[in-house]
């Protein structure tokens, strides 16, 4: 079963970023960030998600964020599904942080139990094929609208949602260009999906 080991953002100041993710927010080697000038604009079509046991902790780590630099796009709210909100890394990359619990049992932590990486895709029946053909197991499929591939023994889980949707919920608008600026390192080989995101060797 292929799996996922980390994601490398691509980022002009790699000092910052590395700051941000590993000091501000305490994430490890799962992500991990790069030099890059490569020209973007607007959404890149991809969101990573923080998901955690309790609202608490939400909170947390969105006052870290905000303290560290990144900016605040949804504050943390409760919904149908649990508890979360949106921020927007000084390097531009969008993180929702959330829970599917809506009340606390324990103090705040900055503790993540599970890393997630959204795509956002045109055309999701093609970028289903094209990922189970690429060695990932479906996990859960709600038609067209999402995918999401089981975890295996990887740091971070993958799901795919319509770009348009993906951006709908992180609070962001639909339109953007250029490059993602995001790398999946993975044991599936290195290639280029339907919608341009790139894949490494894990290493």
């Amino acid at each position: 079963m292929t799996s996922i080991d980390f994601v490398a953002l691509e980022v002009a100041d790699t000092a910052a970023a590395d700051h941000f993710y590993t000091s501000v927010l305490g994430l490890g080697d799962e992500v991990r960030v790069r030099a890059s000038e490569a020209a973007t604009s607007g959404f890149r079509g991809f969101t990573l998600s923080l998901v955690v046991s309790q609202p608490a902790n939400v909170n947390a780590l969105v006052e870290a964020a905000a303290e560290g630099g990144a900016t605040v796009v949804k504050p943390p709210a409760k919904s149908l599904w649990g508890y979360g909100a949106v921020v927007q890394a000084p390097d531009g990359t969008v993180w929702q942080v959330a829970s599917s619990s809506k009340k606390d049992t324990g103090p705040a932590a900055l503790d993540v139990d599970e890393i997630v990486l959204l795509l956002g895709v045109e055309n999701m029946k093609a970028s289903k094929e094209f990922y189970v053909g690429h060695g990932l197991a479906v996990g859960k499929s709600f038609g067209s609208k999402y995918v999401e591939f089981a975890t295996g023994r990887g740091a971070v889980k993958l799901a795919l949602y319509k770009r348009r949707g993906l951006a709908k919920v992180a609070g962001v608008s639909p339109e953007g260009s250029g490059s993602h600026r995001i790398v999946i390192g993975a044991d599936a080989g290195v290639f280029e999906d339907p919608d341009g995101f790139a894949w490494t060797t894990a290493a």
